[in-house]
């Protein structure tokens, strides 16, 4: 083992699984997070069985599959006509499959879940509400007891612990905007599958629903061209930006502008993306999940992502020098989300096809059985960490 401690800033997804991950291999950790409580954030997320994989091996699945959905297909559908374009089956074809299940929850039950794991894990210190200024070791030493031979930048798009490593990534707006809701099973339309994850398409614009069981109702989420706000999450909608969201809208089915326009307390989320740079220094520090690669949701890859990314990054630590180790993981990793990243590239241009673009999409989509659809996802959801 080259490392025997690390200090993980930032407590999401990638920080909390990043500590079990090396916890796993024996490595003990301190994770830093400015927030003084870790609670709710966000709303609903996808994890694939990629994800999945992972979380079953730290142990996490069984306590997640209490609470989430698996969703029977994951489709394609007209946001113009609510016509069915594609499919690809899910729920116990995804465990045949691919392994492990796909499952639809609210974000914070996959951090409560983590956390949980953290604070039973003898080898994990969790220090909240510690807003890091620094993150060379000597300056992590004000938090934490022990000098790390491993600082993990685990803080988000706009990371702090970029600014340890040079040439690294820089985070620009993408010119696209998510909307986010939920509504309740009462009030959803009939046209909502109470089973699926359901992906309705239209020109310049996607919305994607499926269902949330701790809710007991559905996660919405609109993403269309917009304008940002700096450096902002989660911000109220308010009346110039609930319009702005019907006219990217307009021409759709009207049942789904009357349930954008009846949304309660929407949340208004610009998109960032980082740009290609370095992930570590060569030394200690190197970054994951959205810190190094954040990326449009356009795969629905972005928690696994940053599970991926933990999982891997303590593989690597664990079995050679640490130098080395963090070449071998940025390589590794690098290659990875590329190849995401193209594909939610594509994904964006044929879910915003116009034109003789969505008439030549709707017609593909039409011949492709769904084994082929399925088939065109082994890369992805069959990933192993190591293979």
């Amino acid at each position: 083992m080259s490392i025997k401690h690390a200090a993980i800033v930032g407590a999401g997804v990638a920080g909390l699984t990043a500590a079990l991950s090396l916890a796993a291999k024996g490595i003990s950790s301190d994770i830093i997070e400015q927030a003084p409580q870790l609670g709710e954030v966000g709303a609903g997320l996808q994890l694939s069985p990629n994800a999945t994989r992972v979380l079953g091996q730290l142990g996490v699945l069984p306590d997640l599959e209490r609470h989430w959905v698996e969703p029977r297909s994951i489709s394609l559908v007209s946001g113009r006509d609510l016509r069915a374009l594609a499919s690809v089956p899910a729920g116990d074809f995804a465990r045949q499959r691919w392994g492990y299940p796909y499952g639809v929850l609210h974000r914070s039950t996959l951090q409560q879940s983590l956390l949980r794991a953290v604070l039973n894990q003898p080898l994990c210190r969790l220090h909240l509400g510690h807003r890091v200024q620094g993150v060379g070791a000597d300056a992590l030493t004000a938090v934490t007891p022990r000098k790390p031979d491993l600082i993990v930048g685990a803080d988000g798009a706009w990371s702090v612990a970029r600014d340890a490593i040079a040439d690294s990534p820089t985070v620009s707006f993408s010119g696209n905007i998510a909307w986010r809701f939920t509504i309740g099973q009462a009030g959803a339309p009939a046209f909502l599958s109470r089973t699926g994850v359901t992906a309705y398409l239209g020109a310049k614009a996607h919305l994607v629903s499926y269902p949330l069981k701790e809710i007991d109702g559905f996660n919405l989420v609109a993403i269309a061209a917009g304008t940002r706000s700096d450096e902002s999450w989660a911000i109220d909608a308010d009346a110039a930006r609930r319009a702005m969201l019907l006219e990217q809208f307009s021409g759709w089915h009207r049942d789904i502008r009357t349930i954008l326009a009846g949304a309660e307390r929407p949340t208004f989320w610009p998109l960032y993306e980082a740009s290609d740079g370095t992930w570590h220094n060569g030394r200690d520090t190197v970054l994951i999940g959205d810190a190094a690669h954040a990326m449009m949701p356009f795969s629905a890859q972005g928690a696994a992502m940053a599970i991926e990314d933990a999982f891997a990054l303590a593989s690597h630590v664990a079995k050679t020098s640490l130098p080395s180790a963090l070449v071998a993981f940025s390589v590794e990793r690098k290659a990875r989300a590329a190849r995401v990243k193209a594909r939610g590239d594509f994904n964006r241009f044929a879910y915003h096809a116009r034109g003789p673009f969505r008439i030549g999409r709707d017609i593909v989509l039409s011949l492709r059985p769904a084994e082929k659809l399925a088939a065109d996802l082994d890369w992805l959801y069959g990933h192993r960490i190591g293979d």
